[in-house]
């Protein structure tokens, strides 16, 4: 499985944290949970962190989904 890639992060002077995916907004973080996240970004991998805090993990059905014949182009 590819590592998690194209994640973001802002933090906005009203202490609220914006979370994008290819520059698409992904999640708003506020009030305490802001600075769990910083903390865990800067202790770890920022990418994975992101992705696990955003809920855009890779759920193990993609190839499945992929070769489905809706799915090709």
């Amino acid at each position: 499985m590819p590592r998690p890639s194209g994640f973001r992060y802002q933090q906005h002077g009203d202490r609220s944290v914006t979370i994008t995916h290819h520059g698409h907004p992904a999640s708003t973080l506020r009030g305490a949970r802001v600075q769990k996240f910083l903390t865990e970004v800067a202790s770890g991998d920022a990418q994975a962190v992101m992705a696990r805090w955003t809920g855009a993990y890779k759920h193990g059905n993609e190839r499945t989904a992929r070769n489905h014949p809706r799915n090709r182009r």
